[in-house]
């Protein structure tokens, strides 16, 4: 019999490789648009620095105001030490008189308290600049300085001031300060603070008449 010759196996197909996943391309971060730079601040020219100063530096109708209070003055001061205390009066004399051009109103004080001689003296003005009321007083009863801020909007019968104070404890205090301008004749001054109840009471108040 004559052998039957085997085909040869084929050899079978290689398997296709898979395909690898294309990279995922990230997209491109975005630029961030670059802030404008700031142009520097031009210098101010001589002449508005002039004009600006010059506005600071004019008498206003904020000055005109403390025409009034100018002149030689009777005063009476009422002070109570704490509310129910009983009130102590003294009596003294004042001299008011615009100083610097009419920028600000001196106030010169002499009289007595609380047994003794007390001088004090005082300055109001009106800064254009802050558009406020501005002041100090100093005297005999102590060696610091009260400053005041004036609040508010002035009229020609009402001045209100924000006022502190360093106490002889070492304390500051705090007061709310008026100028109450009645008529050409009279004017007051009145500070009230806050009593151990948390309560404002008035203080002090200086009744001025012209003398």
């Amino acid at each position: 019999m004559m052998a039957v010759k085997k085909k040869a196996a084929r050899p079978k197909a290689k398997a296709k490789a898979k395909a690898r996943p294309k990279a995922k391309t990230q997209p491109k971060p975005k630029t961030k648009a670059k802030p404008a730079k700031k142009s520097a601040p031009q210098a101010m020219s001589e002449e508005a620095m002039m004009a600006q100063w010059q506005a600071a530096m004019t008498p206003s109708a904020g000055h005109a105001r403390l025409m009034s209070m100018v002149g030689t003055w009777r005063a009476t001061t009422t002070f109570t030490m704490a509310p129910g205390d009983a009130p102590q009066v003294h009596g003294g004399t004042s001299i008011h008189r615009l100083v610097l051009g009419g920028r600000y109103l001196e106030q010169v004080y002499k009289g007595t308290a609380m047994g003794m001689p007390f001088e004090g003296i005082g300055y109001t003005g009106y800064d254009n600049v802050q558009k406020r009321y501005v002041g100090t007083w100093m005297d005999t009863m102590g060696t610091g300085v009260m400053h005041s801020l004036g609040v508010g909007r002035p009229t020609d019968e009402r001045i209100d001031f924000a006022s502190e104070a360093i106490e002889p404890s070492g304390k500051k205090r705090e007061f709310e300060s008026i100028i109450r301008i009645r008529d050409h004749e009279h004017h007051s001054y009145e500070m009230w603070t806050k009593g151990p109840n948390g309560k404002l009471f008035r203080t002090m108040i200086v009744e001025y008449e012209r003398g």
